[in-house]
């Protein structure tokens, strides 16, 4: 794509002339040695990093690149020489520790290959180690890829000469229903408590007592010198001693050095020998997170996260690492289905039949629907490229419909023009880079630890380190914001486009600082698909950057999403970005795909497409991995399927689709075919099979499928695919107008009622989740949030139950008052058992009910911790116990 300077009638550029590029000054360096061998590192080089680089191994323990320096364990102690005052080399009295220990100028450091000295240190040092050390290697999980094994082998005597009794705890603590805690076998490096507290801002585990009886643990009173909710001297509220409700605890137990730390779910399953390693890209969300697939006999044992420091460096969240299970549930869909007609006509039960039948008999029905009101097609938003691909040319080639829109959640015709004059064809126009070297990033309907994960660790961490600024509109500040030390700017929903609007430069208030913050280059505006809800709010965000020149990143939920944009899965555009109303656009793509033409008059969204299919004004649907309970409104979804003639299912699991479905296609999940998924950056993440299965990716099945209807897509191989994809490119030409979406009245909120807000919490009742027993324990007990001024009106109090309520139904939960805006209710979007859409029919926006339903004895979530662990949670730890006594 080619972009002009703009430029008025004279000819000259509206824009001034860049400044001349200056040279940048040279970075400060310093020259010193590492056993005899002369090395130059930037000032401010670790002496173990420097070592790394000259490839000479120094062993170590606490150290960690992404964690800041402790010198903790003292294992990586070396001997070093320094030049003193008068400018002669000297050496230092004592070995020093090279993990925290800055080179300098003339340094001259003796590892333990040259200095006799530093290997004594470091066999003293692995001996103090192994003194209280349990040396259960052959039942720990981390046997076989334990640093400690190695180096007490490399760096450690040969032989004990401890002969007393070794320290004992009770083992394991359940820290959470996930994560289990091995006391003896830690060795006090602080990788866990380092983690959790620069890393993911949850400190819940820390070092207890002191000497011999020092060990880490979660918060006891008892130990810790607490005083009331808070340790004594503590100045925030994340180390208030509650239990922890961290949605990145996983990582604590891929970077122990030991077995102290162990997942609940992995523990006792495998040695790491067994396991065979695939690399993969994680499919719940759109980060496009490294991990690691470990697989044995065709079973999936565990996910570690990946080293890729241009995404997720080293850390994935808890449902990333944990949530692989849907994978291969028991309700897994392995055979293709057709639901026969009974004698006298009504439809019978689906049953298997061969992939020839059950083609021919989907091909049947979608003919005579194509002859009649025609197809429409819901793709899903959990797709690889190439599958999302597949879906958009089966509509257009095969079915003869602009009728395909993968967004399986609330959207909005704004939204479309939106996508399409500022997403499609758009790749790395803002990147995880940019993010953490912005200035100031402003969050609109996103809450980046809820629904973004990565992105909250990669913009805190930019925050710790002082370069970046935090703000969000939205009705609350969440406990995630709390930690990004952001700022709130208020807004009840359906307010945000007037609070956007009024951010401007100059004004002395929050909204003049943070668009003074925003007008600093390199600013970002971060957008969630939560915007679309709220009239004019996509239309405010374009003109905020416009006046303040920060560049706007569009982050959605899920994994497909922006592959899907790219992929033509809109009724608005086609592949890269193509508009289906330009004539030259739909030309190029009909002569790639070697058709005539292609249908020109755009399609109807999926919220349309429903609504036709529930008055009887389609013939047939096509639906890949779609919940009805995730559309904005999943009475019209059920119904729709309810109504519609018939429908092709293209599923992994059974759901409430395949149970209405006529024809069921399994199709192959993630972790059994390759592909590639899209970031919201839009960077391609491709990954490889994993496991051996005879199921088939969505775009085979598709292309068989059009076979069946007398259609070559030519989709039948991931080469084919990739391909024609590259045959495409991109589009240079027009793209669709800008939305101009004007603010929709606010509700009026009668006595006793509030506006909805809400978000989608990380854990919560998703069907990617489903099967993991011990990541359901940790997520978040439901709560509802409203303001002093609101409980009061309401007659609510902290800890009373709260009904609200639609016409359509009632959600009763625990009341937290919190400090937000007024005449506002919030509610996690999809918890477990009171799912907002489902049960109230509402999104964000709608006014409720409130009243009161009676006190709760039930632990609440304060500033997002839980309770104490109760329940399923409860039954997770009883589980994993009881798997312990039976291994041994």
């Amino acid at each position: 794509m080619t972009i002009t300077t703009p430029r008025n009638t004279s000819g000259t550029p509206l824009v001034p002339a860049a400044p001349p590029v200056t040279a940048p000054e040279p970075e400060a360096t310093v020259t010193f040695t590492v056993d005899g061998i002369e090395t130059t590192v930037p000032k401010g080089t670790l002496v173990i990093r420097a070592a790394e680089q000259l490839g000479i191994q120094i062993p170590r323990f606490c150290d960690h690149p992404l964690l800041a320096p402790a010198g903790a364990c003292r294992q990586c102690l070396v001997e070093v020489w320094a030049p003193g005052r008068d400018g002669n080399v000297a050496k230092m009295p004592k070995p020093q520790a090279s993990c925290t220990l800055e080179a300098t100028p003339g340094m001259q450091v003796k590892t333990q290959h040259t200095s006799p000295e530093a290997d004594k240190a470091q066999h003293g040092v692995m001996e103090l180690l192994l003194i209280n050390h349990p040396l259960d290697c052959p039942v720990c999980d981390k046997g076989g890829e334990c640093p400690l094994q190695n180096q007490a082998m490399s760096n450690g005597r040969a032989a004990t000469r401890f002969v007393d009794v070794k320290r004992t705890f009770p083992k394991p603590i359940a820290v959470s229903t996930q994560i289990l805690l091995d006391r003896e076998r830690c060795v006090l490096c602080q990788r866990c408590t380092r983690f959790s507290e620069e890393i993911a801002g949850d400190v819940w585990i820390d070092l207890q007592k002191r000497g011999a009886q020092q060990q880490i643990g979660t918060f006891d009173t008892q130990v810790l010198g607490f005083a009331g909710d808070a340790p004594v001297g503590a100045s925030t509220v994340d180390t208030s001693g509650r239990p922890f409700a961290s949605y990145f605890s996983g990582n604590t137990v891929q970077i122990c050095p030991v077995g102290a730390l162990t997942s609940a779910a992995y523990r006792f399953r495998a040695r790491p020998f067994d396991l065979v390693s695939t690399p993969g890209v994680a499919e719940h969300d759109a980060n496009g997170s490294a991990v690691r697939v470990d697989h044995r006999r065709g079973v999936v044992l565990r996910r570690l996260a990946g080293d890729d420091p241009v995404v997720n460096q080293e850390w994935i969240t808890d449902k990333d690492r944990f949530g692989f299970h849907w994978q291969s549930a028991p309700d897994r869909v392995t055979t293709p289905m057709v639901r026969r007609r009974n004698a006298d006509g009504t439809r019978g039960e689906l049953e298997p039949c061969s992939w020839v039948e059950a083609l021919d008999t989907a091909a049947e029905g979608l003919r005579a629907a194509i002859a009649g009101a025609g197809v429409g097609v819901l793709p899903g938003g959990r797709l690889t490229l190439e599958d999302a691909y597949a879906y958009g040319k089966l509509a257009r080639v095969a079915l003869g419909t602009n009728d395909v829109d993968h967004r399986a959640r609330p959207h909005s015709a704004e939204e479309t023009a939106f996508l399409a004059h500022h997403v499609a064809g758009r790749t790395l126009q803002v990147t995880f880079g940019d993010l953490v070297a912005a200035p100031a990033v402003l969050c609109v309907a996103y809450e980046p630890e809820e629904e973004g994960g990565i992105v909250f660790l990669r913009l805190r961490g930019s925050v710790v380190a002082g370069r970046t600024r935090v703000f969000s509109v939205a009705a609350l500040a969440s406990r995630g914001l709390e930690r990004l030390d952001g700022t709130l700017l208020a807004a009840a929903p359906g307010t945000e486009p007037e609070v956007l609007d009024a951010i401007a430069t100059g004004a002395d208030d929050v909204l003049g600082a943070t668009a003074d913050a925003l007008a600093a280059e390199g600013a970002v505006i971060v957008v969630g698909e939560r915007a679309a809800t709220v009239p004019g709010t996509l239309t405010a965000v374009l003109r905020l950057a416009e006046r303040t020149g920060a560049r706007v990143a569009w982050v959605p939920r899920r994994a497909g999403e922006r592959g899907a944009i790219e992929a033509g899965t809109l009724p608005t555009l086609l592949p890269g970005g193509r508009p289906v109303a330009d004539a030259a656009a739909r030309a190029d793509i009909a002569a790639t795909w070697g058709v005539d033409e292609l249908p020109a008059a755009p399609g109807r969204s999926a919220d349309e497409i429903l609504a036709a299919a529930a008055e009887g004004r389609l013939g047939a649907l096509v639906v890949g991995g779609v919940d009805p309970a995730d559309h904005a409104d999943p009475v019209l979804a059920r119904a729709a399927l309810d109504t519609v003639p018939f429908v092709v299912s293209l599923e992994v699991r059974r759901s409430e689709v395949t149970d209405r479905a006529d024809v069921v296609l399994p199709v192959a999940p993630p972790v059994e075919k390759p592909g590639t998924f899209v970031t919201w950056e839009g960077r391609p993440r491709p990954f490889p099979q994993a496991l051996t299965t005879t199921q088939l990716a969505d775009h085979r099945v598709l292309d068989r499928l059009a076979d069946a209807l007398g259609v070559d897509l030519g989709l039948q191989t991931l080469t084919a695919v990739h391909d024609e994809l590259d045959r495409l490119g991109g589009w240079a030409g027009a793209r669709g107008d800008a939305p101009a979406t004007a603010p929709a009245e606010p509700p009026a909120v009668p006595p006793g009622h509030a506006v909805l807000a809400t978000w989608h919490q990380l854990l919560d009742a998703g069907r990617l989740q489903d099967g993991e027993q011990y990541l359901a324990g940790t997520a978040k007990r439901t709560v509802a949030r409203v303001s002093p001024a609101t409980a009061q009106a309401a007659g609510l109090a902290d800890g009373d139950d709260v009904a609200v309520s639609t016409d359509r139904g009632t959600v009763t939960v625990p009341v937290q008052v919190t400090d937000m805006a007024d005449h506002v209710v919030w509610l996690p979007t999809n918890p477990r058992g009171a799912a907002v859409r489902d049960v109230l029919g509402a999104v964000a926006g709608t006014v409720v009910r409130l009243e009161r339903a009676g006190a709760s004895d039930a632990p609440l979530v304060v500033d997002g911790a839980t309770g104490p662990v109760s329940g399923d949670a409860a039954d997770a730890v009883a589980g994993v116990r009881a798997d312990e006594e039976e291994q041994a």
